[in-house]
């Protein structure tokens, strides 16, 4: 159903995308959006090994919302920074792209975890987070990308 990836030998193991996954803030999701157009969005995540899943939270309405009611498809592209060989001016980028089935998470609680996790990966001020849950988590929509393929690569830009 996915296909191969044509530079197979740019190709990095599960594990190496699963730590670009785990490692790495922001990505970008991509949906079907007004009119069949493409319509990408950066978000902040959380991977949940366990459950080989991605997690999210945003506004409970707006383009995304509409377009996930309308096609639950969805990929979500993550790269990092870069490494700088040295006297080099290219950089070596290691890139994932996640596709799966996006789906809204009802359950408060799960919602509180997800909250917690992406909180986890900027701040670590366990007050400053329980005042945030406290006022913003019943305004906040969580989703959840069931991963059904994955592949990563390393390019090298030069």
């Amino acid at each position: 159903m996915f296909r191969k990836m044509r530079r197979f030998k740019q190709q990095i193991s599960n594990e190496e995308c699963i730590e670009v996954l785990k490692n790495e803030k922001r990505g970008v999701l991509s949906l079907i959006g007004d009119d069949g157009y493409p319509y990408g969005i950066p978000l902040n995540h959380y991977y949940d090994e366990k459950e080989n899943a991605l997690y999210f939270h945003g506004a409970k309405e707006g383009h995304k919302v509409d377009a996930i009611k309308n096609c639950n498809k969805v990929s979500y592209c993550v790269y990092e920074k870069g490494i700088q060989k040295e006297n080099h001016w290219s950089l070596n980028v290691r890139s994932v792209i996640v596709f799966g089935r996006i789906s809204f998470v009802e359950d408060l609680e799960e919602c509180k975890k997800i909250g917690r996790n992406i909180w986890w990966k900027f701040n670590q001020d366990e007050k400053e987070l329980e005042e945030e849950i406290k006022h913003s988590l019943t305004r906040v929509l969580c989703l959840k990308i069931s991963i059904e393929h994955m592949t990563g690569k390393m390019v090298n830009e030069s």
